[in-house]
């Protein structure tokens, strides 16, 4: 697809960009009463920023997760990966397809954090790891923090991802994925709201951003 179409799609886009970050202040607000959620996962979040700030950064693993995520979206397009390299200085990997969400899915889809989640619940469907969520919440901020906080350090040099797809096309795909992973991933930790009723509020509110550019022009 032509840069320039992608480039319509993404300001057509913008107001749906408006519409997500609406819907994710009654989402936040819904979930403020899960203390058992967000303490830990806010105690995690800060745990990996002091260390962000204060240490190295390991960019062999954020590289090593950039990298796998490109082949794992890959293959879930039924794609094959023919290469991969990493080294703390960037990597690349080798594929027989591509398209925009495998070329821009290590900057909005939280590996680390889902790989989190999916040990807890390995975990807990064997060996009944709930009285663990403690450290499960405190773990998973860390990761996702992780994922945010190197994610926007990478974003400051320029990468072929970003090019190949155009800029503003690129933002708008990484803003949504990212908004989508706090609108439907929060309801899913704290059971407030219900998912389904996400979908709801967001379509409620980009058509009040819609509205509201039909009064301005």
């Amino acid at each position: 697809m032509p840069k320039w179409i992608k480039f319509i799609i993404a300001l057509l886009l913008l107001p749906v960009c408006a519409g997500a970050v609406r819907a994710l202040w009654p989402v936040l607000q819904a979930g403020t009463g899960a203390d058992t959620v967000w303490v830990p996962l806010l105690a995690g979040a800060a745990c990996w920023v002091v260390i962000f700030f204060l240490l190295p950064k390991p960019m062999w693993i954020y590289v090593f997760g950039h990298e796998l995520t490109h082949a794992l979206w890959t293959w879930l397009f039924g794609g094959q990966v023919k290469k991969m390299k990493v080294t703390s200085k960037g990597g690349h990997v080798v594929i027989s397809k591509t398209n925009f969400v495998i070329a821009l899915a290590p900057y909005f889809f939280p590996l680390y954090a889902v790989i989190v989640i999916a040990l807890f619940a390995f975990g807990n469907l064997f060996w009944n790891w709930h009285g663990y969520l403690v450290w499960f919440h405190l773990l998973l901020g860390a990761a996702y923090a992780f994922h945010l906080t190197l994610t926007f350090h990478v974003l400051q040099t320029q990468q072929s991802d970003i090019t190949s797809q155009g800029y503003l096309f690129s933002g708008v795909v990484i803003f949504l994925g990212n908004v989508c992973v706090l609108l439907f991933g929060i309801p899913l930790l704290t059971r407030h709201p219900e998912i389904f009723k996400i979908f709801s509020l967001w379509c409620t509110e980009t058509g009040k951003v819609f509205l509201w550019l039909h009064h301005l022009f």
